[in-house]
């Protein structure tokens, strides 16, 4: 590295904390830049971590202009991950064609090395314009990785190589250029102005109608239809702020941010576990039912009594633990599924859920897990392949990754949440939603009120508010 860039990261004489963090790392990645052989049959992944003291990961985030931005914590809290740039992207129509889900990772000798991403609801619908950024299943491996632990903060770079030699002067430069914030700067959320849903209410009510006929005539028992919500606000929504909001108010959930190009995020904060893979041992879990917390202790009670006894709220659940255990049986060596419900209780609301342990098969890939496990029947149906059939018949909308896998694939685990009370946030002529557990929200941007009224509001988010049908016939 150059003494003239050198100095740069340094900092040149000002006051920032994070210079010599930047200078340790531009050291490390130069020195294996030019130590790397120009050629090699094979590609192979180097990280490079150094300590970045105190870091506020949502904060280091919006600092980044490289994409994709990601960002991902886990439910039972431990590590916040945020990470930007891409040095590695794997795509394709569903997650067997995507090779960093099969046997490439393990290549990396890394475990800490890490891909994020996720995929569609329904990879078989095409995509409408706000989702075709996303792809039906994306994974990056981000060139920038801030990972901020009880244990401390890593910054790392994951290069490959020997491709990168050749950028070594764009990844010296953007490394020269990061801030590494050690407090947050959120901008303050707009209200929302005005609210339009697809379908209606008639076409809401038309839906049901179809769905208790199938019940009726045994073809299915259960379906998750889902609602859109479009939300306008006067200004742009900015969607690494609604994370941090959703953070604060959504303790016990999965929170994630995917924004594979500038202006387009999908934001979510769920507490459904798709499935987690440490080594060949997976856990999932079955959840369905609901009921909200009360307002005090003993309406509390009251709720979980009534949830626990419900025999509608069973029944759901039933046919989304009895889904689980057929996908994954085939895929397992050992399986076991609480035959029991519990109580997952969350800041808001509660739900049923039983847990699901199990062994794979040797072999056995997360390609092959994504595959089986989604969509499960808390989020599609049973029979999953006609209650999917169902949903494209009936909605006239593009889910997109809304109730799709989101999450991170390594060599020795895995993990992935179901991407429900989520939104799709996009800029000005675009559109925006988050959604809770079987609901959803999308926004849009109003342009300002001195305009002509016809082009007073821009769309920017949208909402979904899923309900689940079973064969009693009623909604919840």
């Amino acid at each position: 590295m150059s003494s003239e860039r050198r100095g740069r990261i340094r900092g040149a004489g000002k006051p920032d904390a994070s210079a010599r963090v930047r200078w340790l790392l531009a050291e490390k990645v130069s020195r294996t830049l030019s130590a790397s052989p120009e050629y090699s049959e094979e590609d192979r992944v180097t990280r490079i971590s150094v300590n970045a003291g105190p870091a506020d990961a949502l904060a280091w985030l919006r600092g980044q202009r490289s994409h994709p931005r990601f960002y991902w914590s886990g439910r039972e809290g431990g590590a916040e991950n945020a990470a930007a740039g891409t040095a590695d992207l794997q795509t394709g129509d569903g997650p067997e064609d995507v090779e960093v889900l099969g046997k490439r990772l393990r290549a990396a000798g890394d475990p800490e090395v890490r891909y994020y991403g996720g995929g569609r609801f329904d990879p078989a619908r095409g995509a409408e314009e706000g989702w075709e950024p996303f792809g039906a299943y994306r994974f990056a491996l981000p060139r920038f990785e801030l990972r901020v632990q009880t244990s401390g903060t890593t910054l790392s770079c994951n290069l490959v190589l020997p491709r990168d030699r050749e950028r070594q002067e764009e990844i010296l430069a953007q490394i020269e250029g990061m801030w590494i914030p050690s407090e947050g700067d959120d901008e303050p959320l707009p209200e929302p102005l005005d609210r339009e849903d697809t379908p209606d209410r008639r076409g809401w009510e038309n839906n049901v109608r179809y769905a208790l006929s199938a019940f009726s005539e045994g073809r299915l028992g259960k379906v998750v239809l889902a609602r859109r919500a479009g939300l306008g606000f006067a200004e742009d929504l900015d969607g690494i702020s609604l994370l941090r909001k959703l953070r604060d108010a959504t303790p016990g959930c999965f929170h994630f941010y995917v924004e594979p190009v500038p202006g387009t995020a999908f934001v979510g904060a769920s507490p459904e576990r798709l499935y987690k893979r440490e080594g060949r041992f997976l856990t999932s879990e079955a959840v369905a039912g609901t009921r909200p917390r009360g307002a005090s202790s003993d309406d509390d009670e009251i709720l979980r009594d009534e949830l626990l006894g419900s025999e509608k709220d069973r029944a759901e659940h039933g046919f989304v633990r009895i889904g689980i255990g057929e996908a994954l049986g085939p895929l397992c060596e050992d399986l076991e599924v609480e035959e029991d419900v519990s109580e997952m209780k969350l800041a808001s609301r509660r739900h049923l859920v039983s847990r699901v342990r199990a062994r794979l098969r040797e072999g056995v890939m997360d390609a092959e897990v994504l595959g089986a496990l989604h969509p499960t029947p808390a989020v599609g149906g049973y029979p999953n392949r006609g209650a999917l059939e169902d949903i494209r018949a009936l909605e006239p909308f593009d889910r997109g990754w809304w109730a799709g896998p989101v999450g991170w694939v390594g060599s020795d685990a895995a993990e992935f949440a179901v991407g429900i009370r989520s939104g799709l946030v996009r800029g000005a002529g675009s559109r925006c939603s988050r959604g809770g557990h079987r609901r959803g929200v999308q926004a849009r941007r109003g342009m300002g009120r001195d305009r002509a009224e016809d082009r007073r509001l821009h769309r920017g988010v949208r909402p979904w508010k899923p309900r689940a049908l079973t064969a009693s016939g009623r909604t919840w």
